[in-house]
């Protein structure tokens, strides 16, 4: 399984991610552009000494990410709807989840292109806008391993 960040802007999340993709030997993705230096000491802190271990593949654009991406199903994940929920996916074990930056999500041009792959984690409380995007990664890549029966 694959996690793909398309321009993430906080560091921490990266790390987290980063260390959530350690711990369940997923391949991390990085679209750019990024809102920080990989190398940044907030990345490694919230990977903690995990970060060396992460299987990290860089992108320059979303169009490089596409032309050497790996094989199987791309899958959209969004803050807003319209998208049926993340839960309603029959996970495989060669998907690649894609999530969007923290303050605008997937760039609607992303969105557009996949309308039928595009699924949302839902928020039933008025007042939020969205998940934290490391929160939402977790959600989503447990959820697709529980159903391949990796934990």
């Amino acid at each position: 399984m694959h996690v793909v960040l398309v321009a993430p802007e906080i560091p921490q999340n990266t790390g987290s991610i980063g260390r959530l993709c350690v711990a369940t030997g997923t391949r991390l993705h990085l679209v750019e552009p990024l809102g920080f230096i990989v190398d940044d000491k907030h990345v490694r802190r919230a990977g903690l000494d995990y970060w060396e271990y992460v299987q990290l593949t860089r992108h320059a654009s979303w169009e490089a990410f596409l032309a050497g991406r790996p094989r199987g199903r791309l899958l959209l994940f969004a803050a807003r709807p319209p998208g049926p929920s993340y839960t309603t996916v029959r996970y495989a074990p060669d998907d690649i989840l894609v999530f969007g930056c923290e303050s605008r999500g997937l760039p609607p041009e992303i969105r557009d292109a996949y309308p039928d792959a595009t699924y949302t984690i839902p928020i039933h409380g008025p007042h939020v806008r969205s998940l934290n995007l490391a929160n939402a990664v977790a959600i989503v890549l447990y959820e697709a391993l529980r159903q391949q029966g990796a934990v």
